[in-house]
């Protein structure tokens, strides 16, 4: 079976008119909701983690969020869309991930 190209999308930390988020640590907010605590370290999830795309804050989703939890997946991009944050498709899978 051939895997979806769109695996995963990206939302952004600059809103349509061109200013950075705020608060700086958004990505890692919305990221802890599907974090856990291993021998006092924080771990993300690999269907919901921060990163950097152009050295701005961002945060990757995995499109299997949808399907394990469609309430966490819709909450997280009704914020982005209130937010106004820009929403785009994964084309870099080989960026650097914040640990």
């Amino acid at each position: 079976m051939a895997k979806d190209k769109k695996t995963k999308i990206v939302i952004e930390g600059i809103t349509e008119e061109g200013t950075i988020f705020r608060p700086s640590d958004w990505a890692e907010r919305v990221s802890g909701h599907l974090s856990t605590v291993k021998n006092q370290r924080l771990h993300y999830s690999p269907l919901l983690k921060p990163s950097f795309k152009d050295g701005k804050r961002c945060l990757i989703i995995d499109m299997e969020l949808q399907t394990l939890h469609p309430a966490l997946y819709q909450h997280i991009l009704d914020f982005a869309k209130h937010n106004k944050l820009r929403i785009c498709s994964d084309e870099n899978s080989g960026e650097k991930h914040e640990k």
